[in-house]
């Protein structure tokens, strides 16, 4: 996902605060504010990030105003939270169709489907989710999620990479590289495409109070 690469502040742009003629208004308190126009160039990949990590359970969380992915590695114990990144509701269309495009390419590309996970045995039960993140070892510096309003995604034939990109001024920077095998990718879009629905559909009608007369 992209955003649209307004002009970049120059020479005459009433962006930028060299420009002839342009003074921003003085306020007592000594706090400016202004628009900035900045070109969107290749995102940063700091050097704690580059290596990212794995997630071999993926869940998605609902806020307020907000959802969490959490990346879980639930192959030996203790199980761990891998990664956590929060995104904003706001872009949730955007990571729907490019989740979408890239699970399209994927088949075209290796004229297959990601392998399916194995069904769960017969009479299982799902554990509820507060027995799920209560067995996980969280560390405090991934509880502490960081945030992301790009996601940019690549694949193999059998991974998955989500780079998830903080994309403000003065330089994108990749805030977290997470990846999954590519078998975890269907489940994960039919959940977000779940969550997108809740959020769009209308809320239900609510009857009107009911009146009565004192006598």
């Amino acid at each position: 996902m992209s955003q649209d690469n307004p002009q970049e502040p120059g020479p005459g742009n009433p962006s930028n605060p060299s420009s002839p003629g342009h003074n921003p208004p003085s306020d007592p308190s000594g706090i400016h504010s202004q628009n900035v126009n900045y070109a969107t160039i290749a995102a940063r990949v700091p050097e704690k990030v580059v290596r990212g990590v794995f997630g071999s359970v993926v869940l998605v969380l609902q806020g307020q105003h907000e959802m969490a992915i959490d990346f879980l590695q639930r192959m030996v114990q203790p199980y761990q939270l891998a990664a956590r990144v929060i995104m904003p509701y706001s872009i949730l269309p955007s990571v729907v169709s490019a989740l979408q495009q890239n699970l399209d390419n994927y088949r075209a590309r290796f004229n297959a489907a990601p392998a399916a996970p194995p069904p769960p045995p017969p009479g299982y039960v799902p554990p509820r989710i507060e027995e799920i993140y209560d067995a996980l070892k969280i560390t405090e510096e991934v509880l502490a999620a960081p945030h992301a309003n790009t996601l940019m995604i690549t694949h193999s034939q059998t991974d998955f990479c989500f780079d998830f990109i903080l994309d403000l001024f003065p330089r994108p920077t990749v805030v977290s590289r997470v990846y999954v095998s590519a078998a975890q990718v269907p489940p994960l879009l039919d959940t977000l495409k779940r969550t997108l629905q809740r959020l769009t559909q209308p809320p239900p009608p609510q009857e009107p109070p009911s009146q009565s007369l004192a006598r």
